[in-house]
């Protein structure tokens, strides 16, 4: 692991004097941004511009969250194979003139919902190709020691970068409409890739053998993370995690908007107070895990996760009810956030560096295959026996993530573990980390009661 500054020994390097990790964050922030844009202008393109039903937008949606399930797993094998700068500029540049070319048709009124169906699939395949490669380039970036506090930073600005993206795009819908609105999606394309040219990072991507099947990397990293109890234990949680939130926000502003009468300033205000708490959470994770320690930290997290949605059940029409669900969101995706982050970076650190991004693409195909499974049951769910009932469920399936950790040995991770020993990776045998008898391992279950007496706790995929 390099740096572009070298601290002198014992002093507590800083990661904003860390060039080329500025200009990744940066790079990753704009993007975010504009990728929010386009998320607040797209919906309102096709639903007021080209008179779409409410079966051609679901249609829209799903072919935007189809790629991740179907590319994931190539998007990494790919990036362990190939330098991940070049996959992340390919699949910034490829978003950009995707979305470029819905102005032009509009300018041209030749805009039609095919084109923009055509347009949410071509996005979503590139932002896996980049997304597999941004993911799995930060160890690689920093050192691990720092992995911790660069997710941290990461997981606050980009919750307040989805924030003010969706901002942006109503101002720029406002101002230029919908069509040239996304101009600021493109513009935020081309920042991120100018940003990830100009990252000095070493990378050692690994040449395939010329008999060596894409779909041999891709059943090595699923052997990879199913072989180490920790990253299977991690994916698992983010897996069902996933699957039961997507089943309530499937369901989620609907149940606001039209059972409890939000109107739309209110319901932008909730989203608001959310984002500021997946922010909190994402800062305070390195403090919140160093003290209670990354296992108990992440088990209260999950725990703490299901009470938050008892709120949005027992509400009612109101001002009161309203606050209380913006306080409730704050804590949940302040839990998350913590949680996220956590997880990441243990995911991170335990990973060898040429199983980095296919370690995060089963992750990712797991966590977005599902969603969309989760999305279909709400419906069939909502329809059947009603939205209140339906988030219920939902709630219920939030406790399947604290019963996977909670049954883990790394409920009782009390520090970080430490890095896998750097040896080569070969075709023959990719084995997963294992710690040395120098690094702190995670407890055993039967020792974990009194490790815990002793102790001095998070986004996404």
């Amino acid at each position: 692991m390099t740096s572009s500054t070298d601290p002198s020994p014992g002093a507590r390097p800083s990661l904003w004097r860390h060039r080329s990790f500025r200009r990744y964050l940066t790079g990753q922030a704009a993007s975010v941004t504009g990728s929010s844009i386009s998320s607040m202008v797209i919906p309102v393109l096709a639903v007021l511009e080209l008179d779409a039903t409410t079966a051609e937008v679901a249609w829209l949606t799903f072919l935007g969250q189809l790629p991740p399930a179907l590319l994931a797993l190539h998007a990494g094998a790919l990036a362990d194979r190939h330098s991940k700068r070049k996959q992340m500029i390919t699949g910034d540049l490829v978003s950009a003139a995707a979305l470029a070319s819905v102005p032009v048709a509009a300018a041209l009124d030749r805009l039609s919902l095919p084109q923009l169906m055509v347009v949410a699939a071509v996005q979503g395949a590139a932002g896996v190709l980049h997304d597999a490669a941004a993911i799995s380039l930060l160890p690689s970036l920093v050192d691990r020691s720092l992995l911790q506090r660069s997710n941290s930073r990461i997981g606050s600005l980009f919750a307040v970068a989805a924030t003010a993206g969706s901002n942006l795009g109503a101002a720029l819908t406002a101002l230029l409409g919908p069509a040239r609105a996304l101009l600021g999606d493109v513009l935020s394309y081309l920042i991120s890739a100018w940003c990830t040219a100009r990252i000095q990072a070493p990378e050692s991507p690994r040449p395939a053998a010329e008999d060596r099947r894409l779909h041999t990397d891709i059943g090595e990293g699923l052997r990879y993370v199913n072989g180490d109890h920790r990253l299977r234990t991690l994916t698992l949680v983010n897996a069902t995690t996933s699957a039961a939130l997507a089943l309530l926000n499937t369901l989620w502003a609907l149940y606001l908007l039209r059972s409890l009468a939000l109107g739309p300033t209110a319901f932008g205000v909730v989203l608001g107070i959310g984002a500021l708490g997946a922010a909190a959470g994402a800062l305070a994770a390195p403090s919140l895990a160093a003290r209670y320690g990354p296992g108990p930290m992440m088990l209260a997290a999950l725990a703490i996760t299901p009470l938050t949605q008892v709120p949005l059940l027992l509400a009612s029409p109101g001002l009161v009810w309203q606050f209380a669900i913006g306080a409730a969101l704050f804590l949940q995706l302040a839990c998350a956030g913590a949680a996220g982050t956590t997880q990441r970076t243990i995911r991170q650190v335990v990973t060898a560096d040429g199983m980095q991004a296919r370690m995060q693409a089963v992750s990712t195909w797991l966590t977005s295959g599902a969603r969309p499974v989760a999305a279909l049951l709400a419906g069939g769910l909502g329809t059947w026996i009603g939205v209140r009932p339906t988030l219920i469920v939902g709630t219920c399936l939030l406790v399947v993530p604290l019963l996977v950790l909670y049954r883990s040995p790394l409920r009782s991770l009390l520090e970080m573990p430490g890095s896998p020993t750097a040896a080569p990776l070969s075709a023959d045998a990719l084995t997963p980390p294992t710690p040395s008898p120098l690094e702190p391992t995670v407890p055993n279950p039967a020792a974990a009661v009194d490790v815990r007496q002793d102790r001095s706790a998070g986004g996404g995929p």
